[in-house]
């Protein structure tokens, strides 16, 4: 039994579950692996996984009082992974010394540097700086829906547009995208995440002409209806790039900047900047829908979860 520690707050976001729920899924489909969530409590997120039929049990992240080695015995523990952001030494020590093998996705705490296997295919600046025993760098270890190879296809002109903000937009960035769609007379689908708390604000702003969903049952499926998109900086607008789906990048968080430049980089997306000071110009611009389609297609591979799964099950 593997355990998938996660971290999933307002602030903190959803894209770390989702991920993990992917990976799960491939442990499963391609190695025959089970796995338990542990996550903090956190309604929406445990919602998800009851949805799912996933085992979870509910932790306190940041205890020190040992709570790893409870878990491991009662559970059957014989591997960790984090998908937490940031871990600690003393929490990657403790796994360490239970005897487990060690793995992290795009991590910048200090507990990284105990890992056996660090992922980090979101990680583009200071990539020097990454610790672990062996480290898997770049997109082509993204653990992607695998449902996006039923709906991939090349946009070819711009049509409908999507405003996908994330699972929570801690921030409530949809309020101002929208505010400025609508004033330049640009209509949109709205898909508001399970997190997400900002409707009283957004029903102020949103015309009449707009579509706003909740609980979309596939955010893969709901990409197919549009031809771009405006997105944060997480996971999102790699899935979008390799379903063909255009992006508008508006950063959430400062470590989505590096995210979204390396994304413009590859021709699949534009960067708008920071959410505290975007360039709103760029949301109703002229854009090359097709070459940013075809660049997605082919720059942001679907093998990315079986390279991930393969080299977690040499850890073991």
């Amino acid at each position: 039994m593997l355990a998938l520690c996660v971290e999933s707050s307002h602030a903190r976001g959803m894209g770390h579950l989702y991920r993990a729920l992917n990976l799960a899924d491939g442990l499963r489909r391609e190695q025959g692996l089970r796995s338990v969530f542990l996550l903090n409590a956190y309604a929406p997120a445990q919602r998800i996984l009851a949805e799912c039929g996933q085992p979870y049990e509910l932790v306190t992240l940041d205890a020190d009082n040992g709570w790893e080695r409870d878990l491991v015995k009662r559970l059957g523990l014989n591997m960790w992974i984090n998908d937490r952001l940031d871990t600690d030494m003393a929490h990657a020590r403790r796994v360490k010394d239970l005897g487990l093998p060690l793995v992290s996705f795009d991590d910048w705490g200090e507990g990284a540097a105990l890992a056996d296997l660090h992922v980090a295919a979101m990680i583009f600046d200071d990539v020097e700086k990454l610790h672990g025993r062996r480290i898997l760098q770049g997109p082509d270890y993204l653990v992607l829906d695998p449902e996006i190879a039923r709906f991939q296809r090349l946009r070819k002109q711009p049509g409908s547009l999507l405003v996908t903000l994330g699972g929570s937009d801690t921030y409530g960035v949809t309020v101002d995208v929208v505010r400025h769609l609508a004033a330049s007379g640009t209509r949109a689908t709205v898909v508001a995440g399970p997190a997400f708390s900002h409707m009283a604000e957004l029903q102020q702003v949103l015309p009449s002409n707009f579509v706003l969903k909740r609980n979309v049952p596939s955010m893969i499926a709901e990409f197919s209806q549009h031809e771009l998109a405006i997105t944060g900086g997480g996971v999102t607008p790699f899935e979008a790039a390799a379903s063909g789906l255009p992006c508008i990048i508006i950063a959430n968080e400062d470590f989505e900047v590096p995210v979204g430049q390396a994304l413009a980089k590859l021709g699949a997306t534009v960067f708008a900047g920071h959410h505290e000071s975007p360039d709103w110009q760029l949301l109703t611009a002229t854009l090359p829908i097709e070459s940013m389609s075809r660049a997605g297609i082919q720059r942001i591979g679907l093998q990315g979860c079986k390279r991930v799964v393969s080299a977690i099950a040499g850890c073991l």
